[in-house]
């Protein structure tokens, strides 16, 4: 995403591998920058970050997201796996239909977060981070006899319906997203994982049969949306030291995985944070300012300045509200409205503990 920052997701090798669509981020004007050892657009030349923000607020952003990790998950026990790695209920989830989840360490911290669609009782299908890829072949479970597959398939993320656009899809699609506004994932299928001509086709088709309402958009544009739709980022919201309870996920565990079935890794944890909220003492909240932006690692402190009372997880200026928006963890006992200060550039500025999502999701309903 746009600060370059995170050491966990950010690769400074001169062999960054290039995604299926590396051509037309070039062709398209496309400033180019390494990301989870991956070459990617931050932004287009034709856009600034504010310009491709309000696009996709307003019309269609069309993202590559061809550096994820696909994963399928088949055969016998395969519910068994996911369901001792994740504290997501398969049984419950609709065959077709897709759960934001979490992979899980023993103790219950966040190895990364993940989208699983059931395809059936043992035919599961699994995006996760590219910057977790290392980890992710090592979460406790043997998720080592998954079958990986990271460029045998390109991913996009189209956000808001393209109603008037008609294409046989060869692949999955998921309605998904990761900016607040209605998104769909597509994944394409080719025999030429690096020189994929039809992923290139279609992205080229949308973006140039529809110049008026389809542009590509970069990683600074995705950062701050999924900011504004108060959406997680991996080595920023989550690390394998925080649990999905403290980050303000314990939606991610049904009713039905706390009171059965519940052998899900770090389950004794974070079913005990579940009923005894005084076991932690921090958790992830929203947070809004004016001057300059809060930024990663910029600490809280209590309204008079004097106690340290959390940090700044990411930040940034609010293209939609103005002012500035961040998420951070905070002592439990400050809630929302109360103000606090946080410590900007060697200074104590002036903020305040806000709900979120900063930017309510906008889904579009039958």
């Amino acid at each position: 995403m746009l600060r370059l920052s995170s050491k966990r997701l950010y690769s400074t090798a001169s062999n960054l591998v290039k995604t299926p669509l590396h051509q037309a981020h070039i062709e398209l004007g496309g400033k180019m920058v390494p990301y989870a050892g991956f070459e990617m657009p931050v932004l287009y030349n034709t856009q600034s970050h504010i310009d491709s923000h309000n696009w996709v607020r307003s019309k269609v952003g069309l993202f590559d997201v061809s550096h994820m990790l696909q994963h399928k998950v088949t055969g016998k026990n395969a519910k068994k796996l996911l369901q001792k790695i994740t504290p997501i209920d398969l049984d419950t989830l609709p065959v077709n239909t897709s759960s934001l989840s979490v992979l899980l360490n023993n103790n219950g911290g966040v190895i990364d977060d993940c989208i699983i669609t059931k395809h059936g009782e043992e035919d599961f299908y699994m995006v996760t981070n590219a910057g977790c890829r290392a980890r992710t072949s090592q979460v406790p479970g043997d998720l080592t006899e998954i079958h990986q597959r990271r460029l045998e398939q390109d991913l996009f993320r189209a956000n808001q319906i393209l109603k008037s656009f008609s294409y046989k899809r060869p692949g999955p699609l998921a309605r998904s997203g990761y900016t607040g506004e209605d998104g769909f994932e597509l994944s394409i299928p080719s025999s030429n994982p690096t020189e994929s001509k039809e992923s290139l086709d279609f992205f080229r088709t949308l973006i140039n049969e529809y110049p008026d309402t389809v542009k590509p958009i970069g990683l600074a544009a995705r950062d701050s949306l999924r900011l504004e739709a108060g959406m997680c980022l991996y080595g920023h919201e989550l690390t394998e030291e925080i649990t999905p309870v403290e980050a303000s996920l314990s939606w991610l565990i049904p009713k039905t995985r706390r009171e059965s079935n519940n052998e899900f890794n770090g389950a004794s944890k974070i079913l005990g944070q579940l009923k005894d909220k005084s076991s932690f003492t921090h958790r992830r909240i929203g947070l809004t300012s004016k001057g300059p932006a809060p930024r990663e690692n910029s600490k809280l402190f209590n309204e008079d300045g004097t106690v340290e009372i959390g940090y700044v997880t990411s930040g940034s200026a609010s293209p939609t509200l103005g002012g500035n928006v961040a998420q951070a963890y905070i002592d439990k006992k400050y809630k929302i409205g109360s103000n606090v200060k946080i410590e900007i550039r060697g200074k104590l500025r002036d903020g305040t503990i806000a709900k979120l999502p900063f930017v309510p999701s906008n889904l579009y309903k039958p």
